[in-house]
């Protein structure tokens, strides 16, 4: 190998997703509402993780795709962050992922077969210690590496959680710790270390398997992960969806805590501005203190949880049992109990 993988991508991980304004121009005149076509149940409007299609049996079959550029060096690591990430799509929405594709473009003339195989081992791995079939995929030869899965789940009617259905009184739940983009950025400019690099692997790799059994709760009222467009742009998509608005406490917030010399010297992701710029109007920003844990873009971040409060107790039990740690960030809201305009407030 004669480069770095990290050194042949702009940027890294989730944080090369298109931008939400150009993803809306992309996709104008082609949004998919539920019953656009028969079955269809969840299409591409509401943001959700996964489109959802009606088996007519009382069960839905889901379908994600998310691939990404290296945000780590090692072909290995890197192959089991993206099928991390990929998989959290299905659990996200309360589902079993069954079965993935590998989607992958490599140069192979520049980082040879062996990176490659590296990479899908990583990939086989994850999917083998999930109890998902790692059953095919594609491949093309691409200058800029790029890795991923299509992955299918299932989930039940009753189990299915999207974006919407969050309700005012909600208490809002992070699992993983914040600080990805950053880390990653660190690294890629030669300012990180070994601890740096341990610590963003370890949360890439952790996977958001409790999803499923979080499904099975009907008090969780609305989840999703949290990816490129940071903790804000996800959470802003819950409260969209739903017709309420969050109350985020600043204080909260977890931490991966290699990244936070990094958050205060502002070594932020190009794409962190970004997420702000698209969502800066929506946010009462009480604590500037907060500003780049909110924008940092996570690749295979947390679950974030919008959940009743009668149901905390089950929901923390199914947490803990399933050693995922987690956090109370804040609480669901009536939206008039914001100032006018704004969806999240951050104290």
């Amino acid at each position: 190998m004669t480069k770095k993988l990290t050194e042949f991508s702009k940027s890294s991980g989730c944080g090369c997703k298109v931008q939400p304004a150009v993803l809306q121009q992309m996709l104008q005149g082609m949004t998919l509402h539920a019953g656009a076509t028969p079955g269809l149940v969840h299409g591409n409007a509401g943001g959700d993780d996964c489109s959802v299609f009606d088996l007519g049996n009382g069960q839905l079959l889901l379908q994600t795709v998310d691939f990404f550029t290296p945000l780590l060096d090692d072909a290995y690591d890197f192959g089991r962050a993206a099928a991390a990430n990929a998989l959290s799509d299905i659990w996200a929405m309360g589902g079993k992922p069954v079965m993935a594709n590998a989607v992958m473009g490599w140069p192979v003339d520049v980082l040879g077969v062996e990176a490659a195989r590296k990479v899908m081992e990583g990939a086989m791995q994850v999917c083998s210690g999930a109890g998902v079939a790692l059953a095919g995929g594609h491949t093309i030869e691409l200058q800029e590496p790029v890795f991923g899965l299509s992955v299918t789940g299932l989930v039940s009617v009753e189990a299915l959680k999207t974006n919407a259905g969050a309700k005012a009184g909600d208490r809002l739940i992070l699992t993983k710790g914040l600080g990805v983009g950053m880390l990653s950025a660190a690294l890629k400019r030669g300012m990180g270390g070994e601890k740096d690099l341990a610590a963003l692997t370890q949360s890439l790799t952790q996977t958001n398997a409790v999803g499923f059994a979080l499904g099975a709760i009907a008090g969780v009222h609305a989840m999703t992960d949290v990816t490129g467009f940071g903790l804000l742009g996800h959470l802003l998509e819950i409260c969209r969806a739903s017709g309420v608005g969050a109350r985020v406490t600043a204080a909260a917030l977890p931490k991966i805590a290699e990244a936070e010399v990094w958050a205060g010297s502002y070594v932020l992701p190009d794409n962190a501005m970004r997420n702000w710029n698209a969502f800066e109007g929506e946010v009462e920003m009480g604590d500037a203190g907060a500003f780049a844990w909110l924008v940092d873009p996570q690749t295979s971040g947390g679950l974030l949880i919008s959940v009743a409060e009668t149901s905390m107790a089950e929901v923390e039990a199914a947490l803990r049992a399933a050693a995922t740690p987690y956090t109370i960030i804040g609480e669901m809201v009536d939206p008039t109990s914001l100032p006018a305009g704004k969806r999240v407030s951050v104290i």
